[in-house]
């Protein structure tokens, strides 16, 4: 375990220390421990924990396809994981479409202002007609009792039965394949972006640049596996994989961008 640890980030050692905790929990109860919304970069160090244990087994879904934010579970191998062990609640928000179009960001802001931490829900998908959102079922009424206004907007908000009636994401990542010299924050914009060294450290010095959903303002920050940047107005890159070295040396790596939307 050591071993394994010294390949993740110092400020990551609290969330490890916790999947520690829930792999020891479910080994002495053999009863199986559901997680909150964990990010991509989460469960790929969920993974990586449990993944040395072959008594236990993983599972994780966020309802929607493809979804950003899942739930884990983390279940001794002869468990049966279903749909029903993940807890979710799926929510569609009613609202006068024609005079007023909510954002993901106006979404966001209502929930958290409700004072509900991030790991309670999950994606949040927008799209002309409707909202949609899940959240964890342990705080599905209180949302349906409390969130009645999006900014000044006057809302109804009603939970959704049938899966097929979730907004399928219309965003597409495009796979590439890039050599860097090194995982540094600033040569993997720079190569993916196609853009100087000192404009991806302006990018980065200037607080536009997101890895996991916060803000990283040092320029020789290391990216691994897993991590999704933001780059406010270049859109979004994930690291799918690096894939050994080449002749010189340098690294190649597998990314996905997702284009901007115009």
């Amino acid at each position: 375990m050591e071993h394994l640890i010294q390949h993740f980030r110092k400020d990551e050692q609290p969330f490890i220390e916790q999947v520690i905790s829930w792999q020891r929990e479910v080994e002495d109860r053999y009863a199986p421990k559901l997680t909150d919304f964990l990010d991509p970069r989460q469960r790929f160090i969920v993974t990586s924990i449990i993944g040395q244990n072959d008594t236990l087994k993983t599972a994780c879904t966020g309802l929607f396809e493809e979804a950003e934010r899942q739930r884990m579970l983390i279940f001794p191998t002869y468990y049966e994981a279903t749909e029903e062990d993940f807890q979710l609640v799926a929510f569609t928000i009613q609202y006068p479409v024609k005079f007023v179009q909510l954002r993901h960001p106006d979404v966001l802001g209502a929930l958290l202002s409700l004072g509900l931490n991030r790991g309670k829900f999950g994606d949040i998908r927008v799209n002309d007609q409707q909202v949609q959102f899940v959240v964890a079922q342990e705080v599905a009424e209180y949302v349906r009792l409390h969130l009645t206004g999006i900014g000044k907007v006057k809302v109804h908000i009603e939970s959704l039965k049938e899966a097929d009636s979730l907004i399928v994401n219309e965003e597409e990542w495009l796979e590439e394949s890039h050599t860097v010299s090194s995982m540094r924050l600033d040569v993997i914009i720079a190569t993916v972006l196609n853009v100087s060294r000192q404009k991806a450290q302006a990018l980065i010095t200037g607080k536009k640049v997101r890895v996991n959903w916060t803000e990283r303002d040092t320029v020789a920050f290391e990216l691994q596996e897993g991590d999704i940047l933001s780059i406010r107005g270049s859109g979004r890159v994930k690291i799918i994989m690096t894939e050994g070295r080449t002749k010189k040396d340098k690294i190649r790596l597998q990314v996905g961008r997702l284009a901007q939307k115009s």
